[in-house]
């Protein structure tokens, strides 16, 4: 199995080098920068904390840098971990009143989905700053070089293509290692009965804000690439309900319990939103964000375990079956 996937990994990396245009690759780059913000959310979603608020960490990741670099010259690489301790203090301050006082359940996802909107009208009404509704582009440092290390921009879709697949393995790494640890089994305890578990010893407040972080953190690093690749942020594209429901679907769609759920979430809700631009457009607003919730509730109510974990279960259970001699 091992074999198997340094296999896949292999051909995933060279794939690029196949000759493949620019429009295909410019896929397969967005198809990992969401699988990574994806598998950000599924470190929280997966252990009872559903978050509706993630496009705010998104935001802030997006904007700190795009805003640091234009209005102050300050290179990515120092406002990457500017927009991390505003994530992270962003994430406190929602987080430990909410599970300091037990706030859990529908009325979390409330609170953040709060939280996810107060960014983006926060970002709308600072337009003179923010660009407003209508976006902003950071300032281009290609005008005389394919590449800018200091501002990190590159004209090759390839250097792309390298960095985030490194970023995409390190987000499988985080995962596998929460997913390892003994606080994921604390945590599983806290979701099924908190004042049990709270009765002998743990920390809940704690453990909780402790992958809250950890969650908040690789969205924001999420975001930081999604400004500097597409070099333009808005509002609607980085922060509000729209893209953190979407985070929620992709998730949930693809298996948020299985470590490569979040990916195949991720090209599924690609190729269904490239579907969605080709056959209809932009002309009915509003669209995507309502398939969006509609196949979200389908898919709770009829594959819960997303599309990788129902078929590795009907795999298993096919596997598992006697198998009848031929008479």
């Amino acid at each position: 199995m091992n074999k198997a996937r340094w296999i896949g990994l292999a051909l995933l990396a060279a794939a690029p080098l196949a000759g493949m245009g620019d429009y295909p690759l410019h896929l397969i780059i967005l198809c990992l920068l969401w699988a990574f913000v994806y598998t950000g959310w599924a470190v929280m979603g997966r252990l009872g904390m559903v978050s509706l608020g993630h496009g705010a960490f998104l935001g802030v990741g997006a904007y700190v840098v795009v805003m640091g670099w234009n209005h102050f010259h300050i290179s990515p690489w120092l406002g990457l971990p500017l927009a991390l301790a505003a994530t992270a203090a962003l994430a406190f301050l929602i987080g430990y009143p909410c599970f300091r006082f037990k706030i859990v359940g529908h009325y979390f996802a409330l609170v953040t989905l709060a939280l996810s909107e107060v960014v983006r009208l926060i970002i709308i009404a600072l337009r003179d700053y923010t660009g407003g509704s209508l976006g902003v582009t950071p300032k281009t440092a290609l005008a005389k070089a394919s590449w800018s290390l200091s501002a990190m921009q590159f004209s090759s879709k390839l250097v792309w293509f390298y960095v985030i697949l490194m970023v995409w393995l390190a987000g499988l790494w985080i995962w596998t290692r929460v997913d390892r640890s003994m606080s994921r089994l604390a945590l599983e305890a806290i979701s099924q009965e908190e004042d049990a578990a709270a009765s002998i010893g743990m920390s809940v407040t704690r453990l909780k804000l402790g992958v809250t972080m950890v969650s908040a953190l690789m969205t924001c690093v999420g975001g930081v690439l999604y400004a500097q690749y597409q070099l333009y942020v808005n509002p609607e594209s980085v922060s509000g309900i729209g893209i953190s429901l979407q985070m929620v679907f992709g998730a949930i769609a693809g298996g948020m319990f299985v470590r490569l759920g979040p990916t195949v979430g991720a090209v599924f809700t690609l190729l269904l939103a490239e579907g969605l631009r080709l056959t209809i457009g932009h002309d009915i607003h509003g669209l995507d964000a309502t398939i969006y919730g509609l196949m979200l509730v389908l898919f709770i109510i009829f594959m819960p375990k997303g599309i990788l974990g129902a078929a590795i279960e009907a795999y298993e259970k096919r596997r598992r079956a006697p198998r009848v001699a031929p008479a």
